[in-house]
């Protein structure tokens, strides 16, 4: 995670972006298309862990869904750097796109027969991108920002060698493999990717472009989102139309509009504020954006096998796998929700997040009484109730947010 700084920019020809102070980079039709993998990725985890909602099932899924996420977050921090109208750049991207294809056909199997096409496909995204970065700064890079580079290719190639490993293997040595090799991944920011004899890097050289970066990470943000409509819309044309039913597809659609709500209303806007005004763009991007959007991303995905569980069986009696689905979305959501808030704009934890996980959590026990729509009715109304408070209580940023962007 490496760029020029902002004072010294790229040289005539670089395959780098070029940067305006106090600009925002667009974000391009072809990072976009590179995105719409990944919406048939997150649909291939729903529906892998709806057809294994059980622990193992479960914690499987975790473990794909998380390195879906990052072989996801640092393409986005590339192309933060990269200028994708570049041909060469582009070629890169369209690549990334199809090995994205493979890993994402292979997940329902990642743990069977697809196993070295999900940890082959993984690894080529993750090392081949990165090699190509460090081509594309040239040898006129800064040696610092060549280091950079270099320690995270060091990093990801010793991951991948536990990613084919456990690919090559079964059974529950796959999962360990893939266990070590997945913290290795995670661990690589928080550790400053430090290599012996090349040292660490610092969160000064990840000089993002904020206002690209924040816009990225929203747009994923709305393509779990559109997953979950996908899901919804799917499940109830599959359902006859009865009171039931159509009850459950509204809660559901209004479960996702509050989730809309609670991100996009303030949240993201006023995020993008702070990074791009931020004196250490690359410290809020690791946490705020490439660590704790998981979460919100992970309540999305869990959330929406809830909304297809309430309208695939409405009546059933929840169970521990239907409680933890139906409760633990949300609450994924609020919490990944709440922590990005704080660190992103400095501000203690929001109060109507609070209680909203206050309420959740207060769920837990009568949901064993409950049919699995109540309960989704009831996790939607907190959701629903969040919202609310937090639009009401932050009119006062909103008009300062306003009055900046009039200026």
């Amino acid at each position: 995670m490496s760029q020029y700084s902002s004072t010294q920019g790229p040289s005539a020809g670089s395959l780098l972006r070029a940067r305006v102070e106090g600009g925002h980079g667009k974000v391009t039709n072809i990072e976009l298309f590179f995105d719409l993998v990944f919406v048939y990725a997150i649909t291939q985890l729903s529906h892998t862990l709806l057809q294994a909602l059980n622990l193992v099932g479960a914690v499987h899924v975790l473990l794909l869904f998380l390195a879906v996420w990052w072989v996801w977050v640092f393409t986005g921090w590339i192309t933060n750097w990269l200028d994708p109208e570049r041909l060469a750049v582009r070629v890169m991207l369209l690549a990334l796109t199809f090995a994205g294809l493979l890993l994402s056909t292979s997940l329902p199997d990642a743990f069977g027969e697809h196993g070295l096409l999900f940890a082959g496909a993984f690894v080529a995204m993750q090392v081949g991108r990165t090699l190509f970065m460090l081509w594309a700064m040239g040898r006129d890079a800064p040696a610092a920002n060549r280091r950079n580079i270099i320690r995270i290719a060091v990093w990801l190639s010793c991951s991948g060698v536990f990613w084919l490993i456990g690919g090559s293997l079964g059974g529950e040595i796959r999962f360990a493999f893939w266990v070590v090799a997945l913290t290795i991944e995670y661990l690589g920011p928080a550790a400053y990717f430090y290599v012996p004899g090349l040292g660490r890097s610092s969160t000064a050289e990840w000089d993002v472009e904020g206002g690209h970066l924040a816009e990225r990470f929203s747009l994923f943000v709305i393509i779990a989102l559109g997953e979950s409509v996908v899901v919804t819309g799917s499940s109830f044309a599959q359902t006859a139309r009865q009171a039931d039913t159509i009850f459950a597809f509204a809660v559901a659609f209004l479960g996702c509009v509050a989730m809309w709500w609670i991100y996009f209303d303030l949240a993201a806007d006023r995020a993008s504020h702070a990074i791009r005004h931020s004196s250490d763009p690359g410290r809020t991007a690791r946490l705020g954006y490439t660590y704790l959007h998981l979460l919100i991303v992970a309540g999305i995905v869990v959330s929406a096998v809830g909304d297809e569980l309430s309208l695939s069986q409405p009546h059933a009696r929840c169970d521990i796998a239907s409680v933890a689905v139906l409760i633990g979305g949300p609450a994924l959501y609020l919490l990944g929700n709440a922590l990005f808030k704080m660190t992103v704009n400095q501000i203690s934890f929001p109060l109507s997040h609070l209680v909203g996980l206050g309420l959740l959590v207060l769920l837990v026990a009568p949901a064993f009484l409950l049919s699995v729509l109540w309960l989704s009715a009831l996790t939607t109304a907190v959701l629903i109730l969040v919202a609310a408070w937090e639009t009401l209580s932050l009119r006062s940023v909103r008009r300062m947010l306003s009055e900046e962007a009039s200026h």
